[in-house]
């Protein structure tokens, strides 16, 4: 992230110069921690996770996938979020053991991850 400090009569400014206001980190973070479980580092689907769920985890590397992150950017990973595929995540966590902390999200994490997520996918 690129920071400029803009002087004007009084006023000391710092404005961002990055066309992004995300946070790419907090987003890798939070995929990292709460997502790969089931999607993969790779986001194709291929965490540990992926075949214990019904239907088992898509991959959101396609072509189509990528389109509906282009065309609803940030409205994907919001609703997947505040609720989650109805019961099947916690579902297919809790029958598999795994737990994953409450997060209490923010718009900045949801678009950080959104963020995160869509450069991961445009380089697949």
């Amino acid at each position: 992230m690129k920071i400029a400090f803009i002087a004007l009569p009084g006023f000391l400014l710092l404005a961002q110069t990055s066309l992004s206001f995300a946070d790419t980190l907090n987003g890798k973070n939070l995929y990292l921690q709460r997502c790969s479980v089931c999607h993969g580092a790779d986001i194709k689907g291929t965490g540990p996770l992926a075949d214990k769920s019904n239907p088992p985890t898509p991959d959101l590397t396609t072509p189509a996938f990528k389109k509906r992150l282009t065309d609803y950017p940030g409205v994907i990973v919001s609703s997947v979020i505040l609720r989650p595929n109805g019961n099947l995540i916690p579902k297919t966590l809790r029958e598999n053991g795994v737990k994953i902390p409450p997060h209490a999200w923010s718009v900045d994490d949801l678009r950080d991850l959104h963020q995160y997520m869509s450069g991961v996918i445009s380089k697949k």
